[in-house]
């Protein structure tokens, strides 16, 4: 509170000496407030440029704001000629001097002055939605990257893992927070309040990451069901009957089901694995006799390598009579003929398996969500035909669903080789799978 209020008094402060230094504000563009903001060395009337900053920016419109992002590659990147001096004299003379000097020629004149606009009463949320405008915007116009790498670099640095907090979603969040789980629900649409009320219903948990700068802005969150054994559809993990609730048997696995980026804006800093890990240490404490740590994910572009794989003439994963009962997805109403489906399912789940562990991307498995979860240390342990029978399920993954494994003795090793090694950890089940018939 004392915080705040010495916060507000500065900015009362800077308003008045801006008031009485500019007069009338209706001449000044985002430009020159971002001139003035870079010339001004005094907090009090720094802080008040950069709210005039922040209140310019979110006044432009998307043209606006393309000619703000030239200005800011044009005007604020670092002097080439300076760079060259000063590397040739720390390679004649490397010292500290010459050390300190380089560094400060090659920073971007742009990464100040997004410090500067941090000054400004809500300044990280402002540069988080500069980069959300930003990164929607680059492409088309891909000149304009190199300012992606200063804003990254400052996101990453303020978003560190030491700067979040873990927090508990229940029923008894504040509803402003609770509405954005709603909103930014990424994996398994929710319509509303009440599909919400069922995810945090009885033997239902849900975390998220909170910064300061947003108190009220989950960063991510991971929704989790508490189960006997591995599930293997996701309808009663979301829509659960009432009286499946009451289980007989032990629970003695937490699934987590859906992991939901909530900020655009900083895309490409890593939450999840963190997440993941202090979650499990959090049901561990709570739920000691929880024995099993999985998730059932979806496989969101296994559909679209399977359609780019039917139109490479020699793929070494399709045979002349698996294409033809692949044509049997072109068919309305396929999945729920039992007819088609006996076809279908041994032929899909194997070469989903394939994909899982033999398609690459630069060198890194294909699915987005394969190299999340192994780059967390999990292992992928099981198919589930049929897991997600919505629109959404059988158009990316045929409907299919996996389950990926956290042994919890085995993440760091199975990390290491991922990582150093691209080793893709797998179960018996699904080297049976990947096995030739």
């Amino acid at each position: 509170m004392l915080l705040n209020k010495w916060l507000n008094s500065v900015a009362d402060v800077g308003r008045e000496m801006l008031s009485r230094k500019d007069g009338s504000r209706s001449s000044k563009t985002l430009e020159d407030y971002c001139a003035d903001l870079m010339s001004n060395k005094g907090e009090a009337l720094g802080t008040a440029l950069a709210n005039e900053v922040a209140l310019s920016y979110q006044a432009t419109d998307d043209d606006a704001k393309l000619r703000f992002f030239h200005h800011l590659l044009e005007q604020y990147s670092p002097n080439p000629d300076a760079v060259i001096e000063f590397a040739n004299a720390y390679r004649d003379e490397p010292n500290y001097e010459t050390y300190v000097a380089l560094s400060e020629a090659i920073e971007a004149p742009r990464q100040k002055l997004f410090k500067r606009m941090n000054m400004a009463t809500k300044g990280t949320e402002i540069i988080v939605a500069l980069r959300r405008d930003f990164l929607r915007l680059v492409k088309h116009h891909p000149e304009l990257k190199p300012i992606d790498f200063d804003l990254l670099h400052l996101l990453k640095s303020w978003f560190n893992r030491g700067f979040l907090t873990l927090a508990e979603i229940d029923w008894n969040t504040p509803a402003v927070i609770l509405e954005k789980l709603i909103e930014y629900e990424a994996v398994h649409f929710m319509s509303g309040w009440d599909d919400l009320k069922k995810r945090l219903g009885p033997n239902r948990r849900c975390y998220a990451f909170f910064h300061a700068s947003l108190p009220n802005e989950p960063l991510i969150f991971v929704e989790v069901a508490l189960v006997n054994g591995l599930a293997n559809s996701i309808h009663p993990l979301i829509d659960p009957d009432p009286v499946s609730t009451t289980v007989e048997k032990p629970l003695d696995t937490a699934i987590f089901y859906s992991i939901s980026n909530c900020q655009s804006g900083l895309a490409g800093i890593s939450f999840g694995n963190f997440l993941i890990k202090q979650v499990v240490m959090e049901l561990k404490k709570e739920l000691p006799e929880l024995s099993q740590f999985a998730t059932l994910s979806p496989i969101p572009t296994f559909r679209r390598w399977l359609s780019n794989e039917l139109e490479t003439k020699n793929s070494p994963y399709l045979t002349h009579n698996i294409r033809s009962v692949l044509s049997l997805l072109n068919e309305a109403g396929w999945s729920t003929s039992q007819e088609h489906c006996t076809l279908l399912r041994p032929v899909l789940t194997k070469l989903c398996a394939q994909y899982l562990v033999n398609a690459k991307k630069s060198g890194k498995p294909y699915d987005p969500v394969t190299r999340f979860h192994l780059g967390n240390g999990a292992r992928i342990e099981r198919l589930n035909w049929m897991g997600d029978k919505s629109t959404k399920g059988l158009e990316q993954s045929a409907g299919l669903l996996v389950n990926y494994f956290y042994a919890i003795d085995e993440v760091e090793k199975n990390h290491e080789a991922f990582v150093n090694k691209d080793t893709i950890v797998h179960s018996k089940e699904i080297s049976k799978m990947l096995q030739n018939n």
